[in-house]
């Protein structure tokens, strides 16, 4: 088990992956990709995102309503994740 969550958007889906679980949600159409991790802080990620006819702008994902709406058990599921990453690769 990694100590790393991997955050990336396909088209106007935003992907939470972690452990072999992957959460996606809706996000802005115009949102090309994200950039760069600027912070982590269990469940709310701060985040550079690069938007069509905007240019980089910095955003901001609280995935704690999320996790909840999932039924996820909050705390348990986002107590190991130490560090957020940018992936295109997955």
């Amino acid at each position: 088990m990694h100590s790393y969550a991997t955050l990336r958007n396909i088209h106007e889906y935003t992907i939470f992956e972690y452990n072999g679980q992957v959460i996606r949600f809706m996000t802005s159409p115009r949102l090309e990709k994200y950039t760069k991790v600027v912070e982590w802080d269990h469940g709310y990620i701060v985040v550079m995102a690069r938007y069509q006819n905007v240019g980089e702008v910095e955003e901001y994902i609280d995935l704690i309503p999320i996790l909840e709406h999932l039924y996820y058990d909050v705390d348990a599921f986002l107590e190991p994740i130490k560090e957020m990453r940018i992936d295109y690769e997955s």
